[in-house]
């Protein structure tokens, strides 16, 4: 048993009218088995203008899904270029942010290297400036002991020589003495 829509899709994918003819001839037939007294009322002619009619109706029903399908398509062609553009334009504005945060990024980033550039430069100095204080006070303080050491040591010189002087002369009285 075949219903309507079966039938409708077999009439809509038939070749030529003469499958088409059969195809319809076949329903009916089938009706006229369901429904014998129907048999007894059908003429030729009803058939030919029941044929007609279904033929009509199938001739509108694919117009109008000719057209549906056109419409569909036109409006998805639509809807996918609108979707297009959209999607261009959201890829241009997240190039155009992500171009301005790199920016922004390697503009930070320069500032935050000639900053600590600036700041080793800085402690640089400061460190050449201490180390340079260090070393004259080193030098003036190894200058001071040096100095200092000079000094004791010629005073230890010249109290040696002293008392070996005072030796010398002590053996010269002790000896002119005798």
């Amino acid at each position: 048993m075949t219903s309507v829509v079966e039938l409708y899709e077999q009439l809509a994918s038939a070749p030529d009218d003469k499958t088409r003819a059969r195809l319809i001839a076949e329903a009916f037939e089938r009706m006229e088995e369901r429904y014998p007294e129907v048999k007894d009322l059908a003429t030729q002619t009803h058939l030919r203008e029941t044929e007609l009619r279904l033929q009509k109706e199938i001739e509108q029903l694919r117009g109008d899904l000719s057209r549906e399908i056109a419409e569909a398509r036109a409006e998805s062609s639509r809807e996918i270029e609108q979707l297009r553009g959209d999607l261009s334009r959201e890829i241009a504005e997240v190039r155009a942010e992500s171009s301005k945060e790199i920016e922004q990024f390697r503009g930070e980033l320069s500032r935050e290297i000639a900053q600590a550039r600036t700041e080793s430069s800085k402690e640089i100095e400061q460190l050449r400036g201490g180390l340079t204080r260090e070393i004259a006070q080193a030098r003036t303080e190894s200058s001071k002991e040096i100095e200092q050491l000079r000094s004791d040591a010629v005073r230890w010189v010249v109290g040696l020589l002293a008392g070996q002087t005072a030796v010398i002369l002590a053996a010269l009285f002790a000896v002119a003495r005798m």
